[in-house]
């Protein structure tokens, strides 16, 4: 079981199954270690990556991990399906460590970057609604575009299901029946949604980026890697 921010002594008594004042003894004697450091006090602050030992047993000691993946159409953003390939099938074995889950899904037939991790302050920080990151996508779509969606997509769209105006979005159309759409929020099928007001049916959508992560151009669909220190650090939180 892993640790969220809390006491050291009540995280202790619960991996240990004892009271919390014999986790206090236990302390006292110095038998307890947190990131290499013998500890006394029993207030100290822990979280889910802090390394605890007591004596010589290992209570928690996980790292975190954060994973880019070039999603391919056809796999399902999930940590498990019992009908269709996920995102999870196509990592490493070295990727699956408990806790991973996926920072900002991708409908099924979707392509692109998605991101994950076993850090949840780190993934909320990138989809929490007020964290306004900006997502970047490649639309092809059925019937020739023109300059009426740059406005539209500009001044937002009223969801009756929500009962909400989305936020402006920029559009720049690439060619007769290409746009780039740049999102800072991410309502269910947005960007079909929107589409949609057109009768503009879309027929392919990739993600390239997610705020100031791209999507590595020399992964093929299907190929993951882990994020590089500056990738990770441009989430703060």
């Amino acid at each position: 079981m892993r640790s969220k921010r809390g006491r050291l002594d009540r995280f202790l008594a619960g991996q240990l199954n004892i009271p919390r004042k014999q986790a206090r003894q236990l302390l006292v004697d110095g038998r307890v270690w947190l990131d290499d450091e013998q500890v006394f006090a029993a207030d100290r602050l822990i979280h889910e990556f802090s390394h605890i030992r007591f004596d010589e047993q290992w209570l928690q000691r996980q790292n975190p991990v954060y994973w880019m993946l070039n999603k391919p159409a056809g796999v399902v953003s999930a940590t498990q399906d019992p009908e269709h390939k996920t995102v999870l099938d196509c990592l490493p074995p070295a990727a699956l460590v408990p806790g991973l889950h996926i920072a900002g899904r991708l409908d099924k037939q979707s392509t692109g970057l998605v991101l994950l991790s076993n850090d949840s302050r780190w993934t909320q920080a990138l989809t929490l609604p007020s964290s306004s990151k900006a997502k970047r996508y490649r639309v092809r779509l059925a019937n020739p575009l023109d300059d009426t969606y740059i406005e539209a997509f500009r001044d937002g769209f009223f969801f009756e299901f929500e009962n909400v105006i989305t936020a402006p979005a920029e559009l720049r159309i690439l060619a007769s029946h290409e746009a780039e759409v740049i999102l800072t929020e991410g309502k269910y099928h947005q960007i079909k949604r929107m589409f949609g007001r057109f009768r503009n049916p879309v027929l392919a959508l990739h993600r390239s980026q997610i705020g100031q992560i791209v999507l590595d151009d020399s992964l093929a669909e299907g190929e993951a890697r882990e994020l590089t220190r500056e990738e990770v650090e441009s989430v703060a939180y």
